[in-house]
């Protein structure tokens, strides 16, 4: 809860920053107002970490510009034409940017800049009523017109303007009242609801790197099942990533499993707590998020209800690895990422063939060679993964992980099991055969790298030997 005097005070600390007390002195002694505005003005009244700072004024670019040369060791002007001017001062990025009235036009989300000449109207445009409030500076004096701190204290996400036109001018706004809900804890209040269901059609107009971008953010927060629920319920997420809802399968009266949805949102949050507990302090690990989210996303493709009441999901980590490749892909992430995230949904379930039966060394080095660099990743997804209520299953399913994690401990002592490469390379495969390079050189190095995963180390002399007598019999 929200307590006004902390509130208060949190905010002359604000106005006290060096980097805001600087700037506030150079702009007053111009002749200009100055305000730090939006989240790290929300976050200093909820006791929140600031991180980025934003400010307004009334000065026009120029203006900004020429105030901000002197005190800064860095100035860029990208954002001219939208009224705004970075600069790196005393160390910390900031933005200013002039008083706007911006207009849209429906239908390209591009905003006819139009420089306003008050800050209430700058604040009025904005997306929520908890972002559009401003510490004017250095007087530190609050500026709040549509009721920001009201909504903080009730803990609500709302539009300072109508919804329909809020989000009709600028669709992406619906995706930040899930990001917002998730990172803050707030609801969304109904009339803002109601709009977003309404209008989901019209984030087409966003574009995908938008969207990513704002899925990404989403992630990153501490509890982004919050922000995925509102996306499902409202629609809105049918309008870029379609295969989360589908996991809500229609129950069968005759046929019985578990509630893929739930489970998903289950598996999320539990890895989320092992990133956590595994790497305390390290920055959210967005491609894990994705996969857990994502890792089941095969099954309605590939449900099969049996006779006698089972149902079957064939090949769910195969088909849901290429369905999100696909997605990922539309949606403009990096090569890297969609990698990962396909990568960890095509493995999630060969533990589980571990935990049926212990495996031989061989089987133990092929899965670590097949997860590579994401071993540490699949360890979490795969433990996240098990959500029965069963105590015996789930303890029974932890010791073999256990198990498996400390044979790939000792292996790694005994043979560096992350570098287990064949112990001829192409040059010496091509001595022992007398062949030319080409695909025959492709295929002894698989037969080697098979040969060094089943046996281990067999010394080069032993591993030539076995390279003549797989030739000969391969003719």
């Amino acid at each position: 809860m929200l307590n006004m005097a902390e509130g208060l005070t949190r905010l002359a600390a604000l106005a006290a920053h060096p980097v805001v007390a600087t700037l506030a002195r150079a702009f007053a002694d111009a002749g200009f107002d100055l305000a730090v505005v939006g989240g790290p003005v929300r976050d200093a009244l909820l006791g929140r970490e600031t991180h980025d700072l934003d400010f307004t004024t009334d000065a026009m670019p120029d203006d900004i510009l020429r105030i901000v040369t002197p005190i800064s060791t860095a100035q860029w002007d990208i954002g001219r034409a939208f009224g705004t001017i970075g600069a790196r001062v005393q160390g910390e990025q900031v933005e200013i940017t002039t008083y706007r009235a911006d207009s849209y036009d429906g239908v390209t989300r591009k905003p006819t800049v139009e420089f306003g000449d008050t800050i209430d109207g700058d604040l009025v445009r904005r997306d929520f009523t908890v972002n559009a409030m401003a510490l004017q500076v250095p007087a530190v004096k609050l500026v709040d017109p549509t009721g920001g701190v009201e909504d903080l204290i009730a803990g609500v996400l709302r539009t300072p303007a109508d919804p329909s036109v809020s989000f009709g001018d600028d669709p992406l706004r619906m995706l930040r009242a899930a990001r917002f809900s998730a990172q803050l804890g707030f609801r969304i209040d109904e009339a803002t609801s109601d709009a977003i269901a309404r209008l989901r059609e019209t984030l087409t107009i966003v574009s995908p790197e938008r969207i990513q971008g704002e899925l990404v953010r989403l992630m990153q927060t501490d509890d982004p099942v919050r922000g995925i629920r509102v996306l499902v319920d409202s629609g809105l997420i049918e309008e870029f990533l379609p295969e989360v809802s589908a996991l809500r399968l229609e129950v069968d009266e005759h046929h019985h499993h578990k509630d893929v949805y739930e489970h998903s949102l289950t598996v999320l949050t539990q890895a989320i707590e092992l990133e956590h507990t595994r790497h305390p302090g390290a920055a959210p690990d967005v491609p894990l998020r994705i996969a857990a989210l994502l890792h089941d996303i095969g099954k309605p493709r590939t449900r099969k209800l049996e006779d006698g009441g089972a149902v079957t999901f064939h090949h769910h980590d195969i088909v849901g690895a290429r369905m999100a490749r696909k997605r990922l892909q539309s949606l403009r992430f990096d090569g890297e990422t969609t990698d990962a995230v396909a990568t960890l949904i095509e493995l999630h379930l060969r533990f589980f063939g571990y935990a049926e039966g212990a495996w031989t060394d061989a089987a133990v080095r092929r899965y670590v060679r097949d997860a590579g660099d994401l071993l540490e990743r699949l360890h979490i997804l795969t433990r996240a993964d098990v959500t029965t209520r069963n105590r015996r299953k789930a303890a029974r399913l932890a010791s073999a992980y256990d198990d498996i994690e400390s044979r790939i401990a000792a292996l790694r002592e005994q043979e560096e099991l992350d570098a287990i490469r064949p112990e001829l390379d192409g040059n010496r495969i091509q001595e022992v055969l007398g062949i030319r390079p080409g695909r025959e050189v492709g295929e002894a190095y698989r037969f080697l790298l098979d040969l060094r995963l089943d046996e281990g180390v067999l010394g080069v002399d032993a591993a030539e030997q076995r390279l003549r007598e797989w030739w000969a019999a391969r003719d």
